[in-house]
């Protein structure tokens, strides 16, 4: 019969560090709350009738985020055999707070102290076995990273799982408060499970609602208020609170035995580095200039050069030689040579060469400047200094209405937006939670990065600061739409407290950082290979024929059905700058997946010009980019509206699943391609005003009054109260039902 080990702990303290070496996953490796939002399962290594399952990382079993509510509903419900409590050595006390919880769930409980290393290396002593003795459990010193104690945590957890023998609770708070918990215990004996008889008699004393909403019919109507009060009464607090410090004089007492701190006392490395990255004048030029470093040398330098090999010599015209020894033909020439040697037709050749090859090579071209970005970006999330991101960004945040825990999903967005939105179930505030998932797109993710360095590239000579102002540009969204949203009913109320434990600096291991950056890559390359193949494949069918079906030449692409297609929403770009079919086209498929921008143009541009022009050469595609866009400004203003309008399909589909509800969603897509637009509009227009590229004419003005409009919004008194009543309320939720 198999049997079920839960994995639970603190955020950072190295739960899913574990759960790899345990299975084998996979699963990726963040330095915040929230990588792990939903349950994740894996059979022990070894152990086929093991299922480990690793919980979101939790503080307490008192739960104000939706994976903390996750977490115990999990642990309550599903009652796994044995729960692996992971603990933070160098961080014990608040680590202790949910182990005593966990004890309380009548449920074997092995806890493995992690970082046991990093405990040793600061001259500090732990005494597991007293550790062991004063919570009634079994302790054991493991360092996940370093794989070391895991074979004799893994027999001892498997051991306690099969024993099938309820822990005995090994601490008692105070004699008043056990008296009353007892008084409430036998009120709810019977009506309860008979091992979480403890746990929903606390619970209830802390008058935790979502506990009492799941107990059954007579245990939820228990009246218990008065047993509460006299409690409250006689020591003077709350009863949540009550139950809090009798939880950490319980914590203190054993610290006090089991743990002696000899090791430093002044500031650490980690501290010494945040007296200058955290500072409230540095923090933010240092953050915008490590990210200008980190577009330049992905866009600029290395990651160009590589992607230009293998654009001009992979997906080139000419053979190319091997160090020398022999030519080996580039992709698009032995494919024609196979093709042609096959006397394939015509139309078959073009839908290979210039739809498949084009299309996706075009995509493919882009893949070592994306693989420079996430190894950079992989080395500051395994670092530690992303988590020092979010909360430099709560300063931020806070003042635009927002909170740190927005950011969260805004970094995570950068690899993809689909976990980025799905992030947001950190944010416990229902109303900042919607508006993080409507803004997290905003941050250009890595399906937008071959956009940026298409156009960097073409019209902007490789310059960095188109990559960093389009990281900017996304932030400003952001910003932007969190001080005029909160200052509607929708969305008012004070933005949600932010707390994060900001992990010690660390030299990440060189195998996750790879890992890291292979899984974005090859999330990346399977798009590629399956929604980009298909869109290229039916970009060059609906370019190659007309509404009569019949079979065009090059020359004649613009009476073809995508044309009319393009033609017929060109009115509704023009005053953007690019009110071209081919640029229409390239929008529209970019909804699919925003790679497809570019596969897009790789297909239609490759039909332009003599054959020997033909196939990715990037010079040639950058020609033809620049010839079509004429002028930096347009080309822009295509990028500004690209980056900020509605995501891809599988994005969207994520924010309606976070939503759950139609209209919420529609609002949120709605929001994003209007701002785009007026984005968009106001680059053209006002800047082809200043440099000469555009006459004063009706668009100038409404951008002009766009401008106007978002100062007002943006300075406007709010007036409201920060939180809705609850007749507002009601009539919010009713408007978006």
């Amino acid at each position: 019969m198999a049997v079920t080990i839960a994995l639970a702990g603190n955020p950072n303290a190295g739960k899913t560090t574990l759960f790899n070496q345990l299975t084998g996953s996979n699963q990726y490796v963040g330095n915040w709350p929230g990588v792990t939002v939903e349950k994740k399962e894996g059979k022990l290594k070894g152990h086929k009738d093991v299922i480990i399952a690793d919980l979101p990382g939790i503080y307490s079993l008192s739960p104000y985020t939706l994976e903390e509510v996750v977490a115990r509903n999990y642990l309550i419900n599903n009652r796994p055999n044995a729960i692996l409590n992971i603990v933070d050595g160098t961080n014990l006390e608040r680590n202790l707070y949910l182990s005593t919880q966990l004890k309380e769930l009548g449920v074997p409980v092995i806890m493995a102290i992690n970082m046991m290393d990093v405990v040793k290396k600061n001259g500090d002593v732990l005494n597991l076995e007293a550790l062991g003795k004063a919570m009634g459990c079994k302790v054991i010193s493991i360092s996940a990273l370093r794989n070391q104690g895991i074979d004799e945590l893994i027999q001892i957890a498997v051991a306690e799982a099969n024993s099938g023998v309820e822990p005995a609770i090994e601490h008692r708070f105070s004699e008043n408060v056990e008296k009353a918990l007892s008084e409430i215990q036998s009120k709810i004996t019977g009506e309860v499970p008979e091992a979480l008889t403890r746990f929903f008699s606390i619970k209830l004393f802390e008058r935790d609602d979502k506990i009492r909403n799941e107990l059954p019919e007579k245990a939820k109507n228990v009246d218990v208020e008065s047993i509460i009060s006299e409690i409250e009464k006689e020591e003077d607090d709350d009863a949540e609170s009550i139950i809090t410090n009798e939880r950490y004089k319980y914590i203190q007492s054993i610290i006090s035995s089991a743990y002696e701190k000899r090791g430093q006392t002044g500031l650490t490395v980690s501290d010494k580095i945040d007296a200058i990255v955290t500072n409230r004048f540095l923090a933010l030029p240092l953050f915008a200039l490590i990210m200008f470093g980190v577009y330049y040398i992905s866009i600029s330098t290395v990651g160009t050069k590589m992607t230009d090999w293998v654009n001009d010599v992979l997906f080139g015209n000419d053979p190319w030689s091997f160090f020398g020894l022999f030519d080996v033909p580039s992709i698009p020439g032995a494919v024609t040579s196979l093709l042609e040697s096959m006397n394939v037709n015509e139309a078959l050749q073009g839908l290979v060469i210039d739809g498949i090859v084009a299309g996706v090579g075009a995509v493919i071209g882009f893949l070592p400047q994306m693989l420079t970005f996430f190894l950079f970006l992989a080395f500051l999330e395994g670092c530690g200094y992303m988590a020092r991101v979010a909360f430099i960004m709560d300063r931020v945040f806070r003042k635009f209405g927002l909170s740190g825990k927005s950011f969260i999903p805004m970094l995570i967005g950068t690899g993809c937006g689909v976990p980025g939105v799905m992030g947001s179930r950190t944010v416990e505030n229902e109303r900042d939670r919607r508006m993080t998932i409507m803004t997290t797109t905003f941050i250009p993710c890595s399906a937008k990065l071959p956009v940026i360095a298409l156009l960097a590239g073409a019209l902007f000579n490789n310059s960095a600061w188109v990559g960093w102002s389009a990281y900017f540009l996304g932030v400003c969204a952001i910003v932007f739409s969190g001080i005029v949203l909160k200052k509607t009913k929708m969305f008012a109320g004070q933005p949600a407290p932010f707390v994060m434990e900001l992990p010690a600096y660390h030299m990440p291991r060189p195998i996750d950082i790879l890992k890291s950056m292979g899984e974005r890559g090859m999330s990346f390359v399977k798009k590629a290979g399956t929604v980009i193949l298909l869109a290229a494949i039916l970009v060059w069918f609906l370019s190659r024929f007309n509404f009569r079906m019949q079979y065009l030449p090059e020359e004649e692409m613009d009476s073809s059905i995508l044309a009319g297609f393009g033609n017929s929403l060109v009115w509704l770009f023009a005053p953007l700058g690019w009110g071209q079919w081919k640029a229409v086209v390239a929008a529209v498929t970019g909804l699919i997946a925003k790679e497809n921008v570019v596969g897009t143009f790789g297909t239609l541009f490759n039909y332009a010009g003599d054959a020997s022009e033909l196939a990715d050469d990037s010079s040639a595609i950058w020609e033809k980019v620049r010839e079509y866009f004429g002028s930096g400004l347009a080309g822009y203003s295509f990028l500004a509206f690209n980056l900020l309008c509605a995501p891809c399909f599988a994005a969207i589909g994520a924010i309606k699943r976070e939503m759950n509800n139609g209209r919420w969603t529609m609002f949120a897509i709605g929001w994003e391609c209007f701002l785009a637009y007026c984005v968009s509009l106001v680059i053209y227009q006002i800047g082809g005003l200043v440099t000469g590229a555009v006459k004063f004419n009706i668009f100038t003005i409404v951008a002009f009054l766009l401008v106007a409009a978002g100062i007002w919004g943006l300075l406007r008194p709010y007036k409201e109260a920060d939180t809705l009543s609850e007749k507002e309320e009601r009539a919010v939720e009713r408007a978006m039902a």
